[in-house]
């Protein structure tokens, strides 16, 4: 698969953000689904082409774009999507971009300088590190931030669901693991995850095979104008496991519509709780 793509430029952004109900609370949110690295980001990746492959297939939340997609034809209220269209070796938009970013002691804060094995990405510092901040992560954030903001104006709340998948064995990056690996995992926040919208995806999803919460991964993205601010904004991620839908790394399997149904009853539960 070609990791490039040259219609991609500069002055376009790097997300898209796709129309739902207008009055539709829900944002699905897919960062982490894209393979695309454009030319110019290219050259600053030490990894030969092959070694490029490899590591998207690794880092890559393989077809999530298709899960998103799936659940917002087939809920009753289609949800509004908010979808990164580069590669998260590009930036990680769910990244802090500073020194409270934990995964920045393995080299993947915002802007990744290791692979998934640990091993050199870009070189340390990154020379074209501000530059892409500048260029892809912060007009994603403001953009992130925006959609929350119409979402809260249209339907008087926002519910940020993050759409995610790991793979079903540990990569050395992880900081955690060892801990428990299920089919699902539910990333939560204090502040942000009321104990209606966990019960609410515990029933979505738990035709999938299992379900924990913040285990291998935890919490959940909220913009940070709302995070830990505004209760009308609420937060849940969804980790699928990657063998539930997919033969891995990237080759979509039965278990794909399923996972789809199973997100489109969350957004159809979540649009009809306070009617």
């Amino acid at each position: 698969m070609d990791t490039t793509d040259s219609s991609v430029q500069d002055t376009r952004p790097s997300y898209r953000l796709i129309p739902g109900s207008a009055a539709s609370p829900v944002l699905l949110h897919v960062p982490h689904g894209s393979r695309v690295v454009p030319p110019h980001v290219r050259k600053g990746i030490v990894l030969d082409d092959a070694s490029l492959e490899r590591e998207l297939d690794l880092i890559t939340d393989a077809r999530t774009q298709d899960i998103a997609e799936l659940a917002a034809r087939d809920a009753a209220v289609t949800p509004w999507r908010f979808v990164n269209d580069l590669s998260r070796l590009v930036v990680d938009p769910e990244r802090f971009p500073d020194e409270r970013e934990e995964m920045s002691a393995v080299g993947m804060g915002a802007v990744y300088t290791r692979t998934a094995h640990r091993r050199l990405l870009r070189p340390e510092p990154p020379a074209d590190g501000t530059e892409l901040l500048d260029t892809y992560f912060h007009p994603y954030a403001a953009a992130m931030t925006d959609a929350v903001e119409d979402r809260l104006v249209a339907a008087g709340r926002a519910v940020i669901v993050d759409v995610h998948s790991y793979p079903s064995r540990a990569l050395p990056y992880e900081l955690h693991g060892a801990d428990p690996r299920p089919p699902v995992c539910l990333g939560t926040d204090p502040f942000h995850t009321p104990d209606a919208l966990l019960a609410q995806a515990r029933a979505a999803f738990e035709g999938l095979g299992g379900i924990a919460l913040d285990t291998p991964f935890a919490g959940t993205y909220v913009p940070l104008r709302h995070y830990g601010k505004d209760p009308r904004v609420s937060a849940l991620m969804i980790e699928l496991r990657r063998d539930v839908y997919l033969d891995e790394p990237v080759t979509p399997a039965p278990g794909l519509p399923k996972a789809a149904a199973a997100l489109a009853e969350l957004v159809d539960m979540i649009g009809g709780a306070g009617d």
